[in-house]
């Protein structure tokens, strides 16, 4: 079992300022495979105060300095990426093979578009040929908080501290209290890369304790947090007798609408894209909506995907789905299979309790739902399981009006061959996300939705910007330069 039950703070690994411990559950076993500390509002205050003093430093450090301590992280991840798939795989469950290939590579991936990004920011430039003496600087907005989830762990991480440090921000990390083994892993990748001390700081804790106090810190200049909305919405309450800026990246219900003439695999691919991750994915298209004239067939294959789909411990190498995160959530998971039931929905595929020869674990059965109704609970809620809900419709406007109509806009999804529908359907579908055709996002583009699914931008140039403030300077002496 490992133990882990100090901070980084201020460059240095120390003890909690009153030890609490919390367990960390393997979610293949529900085993206890770590123990941590709980942090407290003077380990947060600590944290905040060793960012502050170090920031002044930090924000004057020329950008090529910065860059080449970014570039230590991967340097230091290169050489020990075996550890941060394994401590993924073990937190929250995800599939070894899964956490080696996806799960740990978010960090490099999201890194170097980074740093290509970064090459191109213009710290300071003319406003333009109107007002040569208006010049706009970019400067980092100062301390930061950063406040991440356990189902994609080392990918927010990433998307956060990661253009916080090449912005010049000082940052202080609350990574989840289910899955913090990686970011502990991380935290001893900036150690070594040689970040400054107090440049990168990390407290555990839960939300109410350290997530509450980071959130209305006076001395913390920016939330960035990841999580769902309704503590989204927390955050920002506790953030706005501050005026701290918030950015929020939340929950999502995606639509995924496959046309009749849409390719071969656009059914399948919408159905292993949802149970990916065991459909613990913000931007999973958990709803599927399919024109009336194909909808039977998709059905149908919908149905053989997901029966198809093995479930199995997260140490087992494979394609297969692990364990969702915790009791809690199978809880919860199985609470919307069984109102889907209640309130009419069609069941096709998977269904309650574990899948057949499993008695431990927090296994969920891949589950299909047809004939969904717009309005029942599994089409409103977020279920953050592997459960598809299958929806028919008619016509190309009412596919938009169901797809649109949801308190949520992250990432929606179009399968057809007919290029002109695609455009267009990219245009009127309201989320931040638009991936049509199994085509994923070019490097660096932002990550983020509207609505309920918060506004944040991460990734990328907008991913950087997000930790910088615009100084307008007019009277410039250009001729001084």
């Amino acid at each position: 079992m490992i133990t882990k039950r100090e901070f980084y703070i201020n460059g240095a690994w120390v003890a909690p300022e009153v030890a609490r411990d919390c367990p960390v559950i393997d979610p293949s076993t529900e085993e206890v495979c770590a123990v941590i500390s709980l942090g407290g509002e003077a380990d947060t205050d600590a944290a905040v105060a060793a960012a502050k003093a170090a920031l002044p430093g930090w924000s004057a450090t020329p950008p090529a300095e910065r860059r080449r301590v970014v570039e230590g992280i991967l340097e230091q991840y290169q050489l020990r990426k075996e550890e941060m798939a394994k401590a993924i795989s073990l937190e929250m469950g995800a599939p070894i093979d899964m956490a080696r290939d996806d799960q740990a590579e978010c960090l490099p991936w999201h890194l170097k578009n980074f740093l290509r990004a970064f090459d191109h920011v213009e710290w300071i430039r003319p406003l333009g040929p109107h007002a040569p003496d208006t010049m706009i600087a970019l400067e980092p907005i100062g301390v930061v908080g950063l406040i991440t989830p356990w189902n994609w762990p080392m990918n927010q991480v990433t998307l956060k501290v990661i253009p916080a440090l090449l912005a010049g921000c000082t940052c202080v990390l609350k990574p989840s209290e289910e899955a913090p083994l990686s970011s502990m892993l991380f935290a001893e990748f900036c150690h070594d890369a040689g970040v400054p001390a107090g440049v990168f700081n990390l407290v555990n804790g839960d939300g109410a304790g350290v997530g509450t106090r980071l959130s209305s810190h006076p001395d913390v200049e920016m939330i960035s947090f990841t999580g769902s909305t309704r503590a989204g919405r927390a955050i920002s309450v506790a953030a706005a007798q501050t005026l701290k800026r918030v950015t929020l990246e939340l929950g999502g219900k995606g639509a995924n609408l496959v046309f009749a003439d849409a390719d071969d695999r656009a059914v399948e691919r919408g159905v292993r894209h949802l149970m990916n991750n065991s459909g613990q994915s913000c931007n999973a298209p958990s709803r599927m909506l399919v024109e009336r004239s194909y909808y039977d067939r998709a059905v149908e294959i919908a149905a053989e995907v997901a029966s198809s789909i093995k479930v199995a411990p997260a140490s087992e190498p494979g394609k297969q789905i692990g364990p969702v995160v915790n009791k809690r959530q199978w809880d919860q998971i199985q609470g919307y299979i069984q109102k889907g039931i209640d309130e009419g929905a069609r069941l096709v595929a998977g269904g309650l309790g574990l899948p057949e020869g499993m008695n431990k674990g927090f296994y969920v059965r891949p589950t299909v739902f047809a004939d969904v109704v717009p309005g029942m609970t599994i089409e409103r809620e977020e279920i953050f399981g592997p459960v598809l809900c299958m929806i028919p419709f008619e016509t190309e406007a009412e596919a938009v009006r169901i797809a649109n109509d949801t308190p949520y806009g992250l990432t929606n999804y179009v399968q057809s061959q007919d290029g002109a529908r695609r455009n267009r359907l990219a245009r009127q579908l309201r989320a931040g996300m638009v991936e049509m055709n199994g085509k994923s996002r070019g490097a660096g583009a932002p990550f983020g939705g509207v609505k309920a699914s918060g506004r944040a931008r991460e990734g990328g140039a907008w991913g950087i910007e997000e930790f910088l403030e615009v100084k307008a300077i007019s009277g410039w002496d250009v001729a001084a330069e």
